[in-house]
């Protein structure tokens, strides 16, 4: 899925030609996904708890997913199905608002710095550091050569996260026009999703063609091989599930985290258990 989903680097973006509902590898229908889902679990949870213990011996590596899209593209979903997989105690979730007056007052990637996962973690964000070239870029919350700064100071901090061991996967959940309005209106005609609906989304849907441009300069600025981005299709949510889980799944592997040796004489051990 890594090859498949990845966005090259160096190259313009055009998400126009990339499709919202294709099914590019994988079970070709919900039922076959569920259960495709079902079974990663074992073999994810076995991956985290691997990580997890080898940071107890030193081992600096975790991950950080990054979860980007329109509103109704289901990072929350995403969050809810797919981290659902590991062991809650072992993983950080981060959902990103507007920034308080405290979080203005610092630079921008202060508070996403104070969020990210500590040695033998999964950091989740919902949102993250690109809300400040994708809002602030179409709502014009900061001059434009401030703004132009912005993406070389995040593909610097990217490396350096990478650097200390940190396994980048941003994915972009890649909605259409229609399939959000659909999902809007689910919410409208459900009470108990009233909670979910803000009348703003109505007014930021205007704006759709200036966010997809404002998503297409980020992904093709801050696409890098230390932090690549994935488009990942968003219409089913049955499949954004099943590529996100195989996504982790495959740079998990490529991880391959060991557990760590004993520094203690099991032998020895074992006889003085025995012999209580």
């Amino acid at each position: 899925m890594r090859d498949l989903l990845r966005v090259p680097v160096g190259e313009p973006v055009d998400l126009s030609s990339y499709s919202t509902s294709r099914i590019p590898a994988g079970p070709a229908d919900k039922a076959a996904g569920i259960e495709a889902m079902s079974g990663l679990a074992p073999r994810l949870a076995e991956l985290q708890e691997r990580l997890y213990a080898a940071s107890t011996a030193g081992d600096r590596r975790r991950l950080l997913l990054i979860l980007q899209g329109m509103d109704t593209s289901g990072k929350g979903g995403t969050v809810k199905h797919v981290i659902g997989l590991f062991n809650p105690a072992g993983c950080r979730v981060r959902a990103f608002k507007a920034p308080t007056a405290q979080e203005r007052s610092h630079p921008f990637l202060w508070r996403i710095n104070r969020a990210l996962p500590v040695p033998g973690e999964i950091g989740i964000f919902d949102r993250s550091h690109y809300e400040d070239v994708l809002v602030a870029r179409v709502r014009e919350l900061v001059p434009h050569r401030d703004l132009g700064r912005r993406y070389g100071q995040i593909n610097r901090f990217e490396e350096s996260l990478a650097d200390d061991g940190v396994t980048i996967v941003k994915v972009f959940l890649h909605l259409s026009y229609e399939e959000q309005r659909d999902r809007l209106l689910e919410r409208l005609d459900n009470p108990e999703k009233h909670w979910k609906f803000d009348p703003g989304d109505i007014e930021e849907r205007k704006l759709w063609p200036a966010y997809q441009q404002a998503y297409e300069i980020a992904l093709e600025r801050c696409s890098a091989d230390e932090a690549p981005w994935y488009v990942v299709p968003a219409d089913r949510k049955w499949y954004r599930n099943w590529a996100i889980s195989t996504l982790l799944l495959e740079h998990l592997q490529a991880l391959d985290p060991q557990y760590p040796e004993g520094d203690f004489d099991v032998a020895e051990c074992r006889k003085r258990l025995l012999a209580g």
